[in-house]
């Protein structure tokens, strides 16, 4: 498991900075990616000041509540963009990306409405994605006025209340007011028959949470469901 990472900079005589790199990734699968810990529950995480990656690490299921607020992003991570591919063929699965113009102060009125607009994504995809062996996911994204130390993103994917994969992502250290473009390359497990008959049968019963750290204080938390049916379900 690799991804490698891109990050630019404007310097004071309008040049710019790049720096790239290859980092392997942390994970598990089948049941795996657990911390050594006991097992914990959602409820035990939302009563903490500070919420670790071997928190996280021992969740057994999916979170239904965010565990961390909008505000917990200090150093405003603002991801811009994010492609999904398939590999081996090439194929973009999925793609979206805010318009060039876009800033934060946006948000405005649709945040005051909905503290949490952005942080969830619904996927819709064929039962062909369930074959897949490995996909890159390429996200763009801008960093505010703070330098950001160790970042690192732990994402679990569940069926119901089953662990399929957890992915640990460690990107180090990022400069301030960059924009910085990293491919993450997913391994997937294989998937029986049974299991994956019962994925398509059941569509956004397969879901994720991804937690976002920085010096291993968890800044952000996104959360997804996914379809892999033939017919598009709202």
């Amino acid at each position: 498991m690799s991804s490698s990472s891109k990050s630019s900079k404007k310097g004071g005589g309008g040049g710019v900075c790049q720096s790239s790199r290859q980092m392997k990734s942390k994970s598990g699968g089948g049941g795996g990616g657990m911390s050594k810990g006991n097992p914990v529950t959602e409820e035990e995480l939302l009563k903490k000041d500070r919420i670790t990656p071997d928190d996280v690490l021992r969740l057994t299921r999916a979170t239904e509540e965010y565990l961390c607020s909008p505000e917990a992003n200090i150093y405003n991570i603002d991801f811009v963009r994010f492609k999904l591919r398939d590999l081996d063929s090439g194929a973009v699965l999925f793609e979206v990306a805010k318009p060039e113009n876009y800033s934060q102060d946006n948000e405005g009125t649709d945040f005051e409405a909905d503290p949490n607009a952005g942080r969830f994504v619904r996927y819709q995809f064929t039962p062909q994605f369930l074959k897949l062996k490995t996909v890159g996911a390429t996200v763009e994204f801008t960093i505010g006025d703070l330098e950001v130390k160790k970042f690192r993103m732990i994402e679990r994917h569940y069926f119901r209340d089953r662990l399929l994969k957890s992915f640990d992502f460690e990107f180090g250290y990022l400069i301030p007011q960059t924009r910085n473009t990293m491919e993450h390359i997913y391994e997937f497990p294989e998937i029986s028959k049974d299991d994956m008959h019962e994925m398509i049968e059941n569509p956004y019963d397969t879901r994720s949470d991804s937690f976002y750290f920085v010096d291993d204080v968890l800044i952000m938390h996104n959360k997804a469901d996914y379809s892999y049916s033939d017919s598009l379900e709202a």
